[in-house]
């Protein structure tokens, strides 16, 4: 019985030894990972970002990089530039990326981000977007007020597309009759694509990246707009003043803004701005 119990206990001591070893062999293994990524700091941190709905395609590319580089948790909200602001405002974002810098520039003179952070990304360039086959027969921003034309906008209130289509058509001196061709407003330039793939309208205005996602492929037209007649915008990245994780936030801020992601934001048909 005797030599049962210390046969016993003797395996129990070896299991004990191989637990503990593995574990030390484990808590080694991230020392090293850690040594040869120094990133890994934020395994465990998490992120929120408040992006244009417009930026989706090339922002959740550069989200899962970023994730994977780095050990981080990030969450976006999309949705229209005005509706972001407020989240901004509400204290609930650590990086604020609207569609247009008219935004950030309300955020800024409100302190909502750190100034001394705000960086220029890429351009947001207004095209013209027919359903494919240009059933209206639209050629220009004027044919916005031809009779009998059934259009989609942007909320001037909600994403930075309305408020540019607005001011296009003001400028072009038609908007009482685009008003009143207008049959519904979006409050994101997603839902205009929308529109207009379907057939639903003869012509919206939408961003010239939206082009090449796969929803569009074969299914509309694009348009493109005189450079004295467009509203071409540049959007912005900064960093909430609200934010509890200000290196995680920096860091996503500089990543996006950066040479490692002008592949994507070229890839999704985006324009770089000028030096």
């Amino acid at each position: 019985m005797k030599k049962v119990c210390t046969f016993v206990l003797i395996l129990v001591l070896v299991l004990a030894a191989s637990v503990s070893g593995c574990s030390e062999k484990k808590a080694a293994g991230a020392e090293g990972a850690a040594a040869e990524n120094p990133d890994i700091q934020f395994e465990g941190k998490s992120l929120t970002v408040c992006s244009g709905a417009g930026l989706i395609k090339p922002m959740n590319e550069l989200v899962q990089n970023f994730e994977n580089e780095t050990g981080a948790d990030v969450q976006v909200h999309y949705g229209g530039s005005a509706e972001i602001f407020g989240i901004l405002a509400a204290q609930e974002c650590d990086v604020f990326i609207p569609g247009a810098y008219y935004y950030t520039e309300q955020a800024m003179g409100k302190h909502y981000v750190l100034n001394e952070s705000v960086q220029n990304v890429t351009l947001h360039v207004p095209m013209i977007a027919v359903p494919s086959g240009n059933p209206g027969e639209i050629s220009g921003i004027e044919d916005f007020a031809k009779p009998g034309i059934e259009l989609a906008l942007g909320d001037p209130s909600g994403p930075a597309i309305g408020k540019v289509a607005k001011k296009i058509c003001s400028q072009a001196g038609i908007l009482p009759e685009v008003e009143k061709n207008t049959i519904v407003r979006t409050t994101t330039v997603n839902q205009l694509l929308i529109y207009v793939v379907t057939g639903e309208v003869d012509a919206t205005l939408i961003w010239e990246d939206m082009g090449s996602w796969g929803e569009a492929n074969g299914k509309l037209e694009l348009v493109p707009i005189p450079e004295e007649q467009n509203s071409i915008k540049t959007i912005p990245t900064a960093v909430s003043v609200y934010t509890k994780e200000p290196e995680l936030a920096e860091a996503f801020n500089n990543y996006i803004a950066g040479e490692e992601a002008e592949g994507t934001w070229e890839k999704w048909g985006f324009e770089p701005c000028s030096p």
